[in-house]
């Protein structure tokens, strides 16, 4: 293997197979160090951690590190409608995550809740309906070869039906 001299981002590379943490720029490196191992740990087991009835109402959205200004904070998103439950159960969270982790990682918790129903906007609706519009028209008709641009009006008819 070689080695390359005066490279911008490191003194050192090594020609050939490199670990994906070597590849990646040292700021994002501190940042996935510091607060992406808890976080990505906490969505693969959010269901062992909350329970099957809280984890279909709820989902991590972030975590925050402490620092000399604030606690370790994770905030969690929950459908409007079940705050309640997850508040009565907000200490049992905040014990089975620093069991799971073995160390205080969660002070505090914080709720945000959404809306889970889907609402459809008349302009939504309106965009389906109306796959091309003026614009694409006006480019397909601009198109000199026929079997193409017959090709491109039978795709919008299908996009249309969908």
């Amino acid at each position: 293997m070689q080695f390359k001299k005066y490279t911008k981002q490191r003194i050192r590379t090594i020609q050939g197979l490199r670990s994906l943490k070597d590849t990646l720029p040292k700021n994002i490196r501190k940042v996935i160090n510091k607060r992406g191992q808890i976080y990505s740990e906490t969505l693969n087991n959010w269901k062992y951690i909350v329970g099957e009835n809280l984890f279909n109402v709820c989902f991590p959205k972030s975590y925050k590190n402490s620092n000399s200004f604030s606690v370790s904070t994770l905030l969690i998103m929950v459908k409007r409608g079940h705050e309640v439950d997850l508040e009565y159960s907000k200490k049992n969270i905040i014990d089975r995550m620093n069991a799971f982790f073995g160390n205080t990682v969660v002070e505090k918790i914080k709720f945000t809740s959404f809306n889970d129903e889907k609402k459809i906007t008349p302009e939504e609706n309106k965009i389906k309906t109306n796959v091309t519009n003026n614009e694409y028209r006006n480019k397909i008709n601009d198109v000199k070869n026929q079997k193409i641009k017959k090709s491109l009006l039978e795709l919008t008819k299908v996009f249309k039906k969908k």
